[in-house]
């Protein structure tokens, strides 16, 4: 095993970081704060962040194929241009309810834009339960819903050989998988392939290696393990300075890097004063794994 190391390279101080996507082409990473209602790019060459301030909250972005990107902003699939600060709206969903949002979201690899929503929390984890559902936005921007009676649809991505889609509902404490046919985009057969342990507390974001293990964010666990999802087995885990681990991604030049989002939400005076990087984002090197690039939106 090479030595693993843990630096906080984005210090700021984001209420819920999340959906960390490697934007190869700005050689940049992207993320959101979702309470903070940001969207951010974070530049490895000039160590800066820039932000785009948006009016709801803003809980994914995915790169688009057309150039720039698309975002998931209240219960809104939208489109962000970049450079004019310019958010418009694609489609709609949850129309029928009040108090919905979206949460994780990510580009399939024939180009849909998977998203799934919930109830708006009253504090962290803490929310009516089974208001959510997932999506996907259609390249030519049609919504189709695939089911309801989802308490928080987080982490998402799909098998190296595009037959198996995996996803998150985090209260249920399980990373899951479907069947997934690429033609059609639709997924069924759920089952579950991974329950997380006490400590582990509250799965979140997730990604896929080029060895097809799955890196999940332990919300609360301040952690990311990696499974096997063909035998079911944690093969390993990574412990960071903060407990409320968000999302991973890998990034960097050839993928080798992952990059790790948080949140301070829900954290009182003397906790972040334990942890003053709460709602940074980590960069880790040295574990020996390679990250699959992002799909773009090819609406």
């Amino acid at each position: 095993m090479s030595s693993v190391r843990i630096e906080c390279v984005a210090k700021e101080g984001c209420r819920i970081g999340e959906s960390p996507v490697w934007d190869e082409k700005e050689g940049a990473l992207l993320f959101v704060d979702i309470t903070g209602r940001k969207v951010c790019r974070w530049s490895p060459l000039t160590r800066q962040t820039q932000a785009i301030p948006v009016d709801a909250p803003v809980s994914s972005v995915a790169l688009r194929q057309s150039g720039d990107y698309v975002i998931t902003l209240g219960t809104r699939f939208a489109a962000l241009k970049w450079k004019e600060e310019l958010v418009t709206t694609i489609n709609q969903v949850d129309k029928d309810k009040v108090n919905t949002r979206f949460n994780d979201g990510k580009v399939d690899p024939a180009g849909r834009y998977f998203a799934g929503t919930m109830a708006e929390e009253i504090r962290p984890a803490v929310l009516e339960r089974r208001q959510g559902s997932l999506y996907t936005l259609f390249p030519d921007l049609s919504v189709v819903k695939h089911f309801d009676q989802v308490d928080i649809s987080n982490g998402l991505d799909w098998s190296l050989d595009h037959r198996t889609f995996f996803y998150i509902d985090s209260l249920s404490y399980s990373v899951d998988a479907f069947d997934y046919d690429l033609q059609t985009g639709k997924i069924g057969n759920r089952r579950s392939i991974y329950k997380l342990e006490k400590e582990e507390s509250i799965p979140d974001g997730m990604c896929i290696d080029t060895e097809g293990k799955l890196w999940v964010a332990c919300y609360d666990g301040g952690r990311v393990i990696r499974l096997d999802p063909e035998t079911g087995k944690r093969l390993q885990t990574v412990k960071l300075p903060v407990d409320k681990t968000t999302s991973c991604c890998f990034g960097g030049k050839d993928y080798s890097e992952m990059y790790v989002t948080s949140a301070s939400d829900g954290m009182d005076k003397e906790w972040l004063s334990r942890q003053p990087q709460a709602g940074g984002v980590f960069k880790i090197t040295g574990l020996g794994a390679k990250g699959v690039p992002p799909y773009p939106f090819a609406g």
